[in-house]
């Protein structure tokens, strides 16, 4: 059976690393964890994961990141896997952005850091059990 993944997007990496130890509180092994630093590191994953027929069901994704944002770069990754679950983490996104992720790119939630762990494990979740 191949894997599924969940790719978590942020220049920071104690944020990362957060949301690291959440999924394996959550989810445990039952789906690989990828994590990138920026938009174009994650796109280079997305590419490689697709390459090995590993499915991404989830993307957690910043908004302010050097280089592409996390609006542009969840528009990109919708227009070629429209099914993958698309949520925003973020410190500081511009309401335009959010709202034109809704209507682009099929946003599933937007979170503000600090966020609650509960809430977005149990979002994703409920974006897992749905898809």
């Amino acid at each position: 059976m191949s894997k599924s993944a969940i790719l978590c997007v942020d220049d920071e990496t104690i944020v990362l690393e957060s949301l690291e130890v959440q999924f394996q509180k959550t989810f445990g092994d039952t789906y690989l964890y990828e994590f990138a630093e920026s938009a174009d590191e994650a796109l280079e994953i997305i590419d490689e994961l697709a390459e090995d027929n590993v499915k991404i069901l989830v993307i957690v994704s910043d908004w302010l990141m050097p280089g592409m944002k996390g609006d542009e770069f969840l528009i990109c990754v919708h227009e070629k896997f429209p099914k993958i679950v698309k949520v925003m983490l973020t410190g500081q996104a511009d309401r335009e952005a959010i709202d034109r992720l809704r209507a682009e790119a099929n946003l599933y939630q937007c979170f503000y850091k600090p966020w609650d762990g509960g809430e977005l494990m149990n979002t994703i979740k409920a974006a897992l059990e749905s898809s």
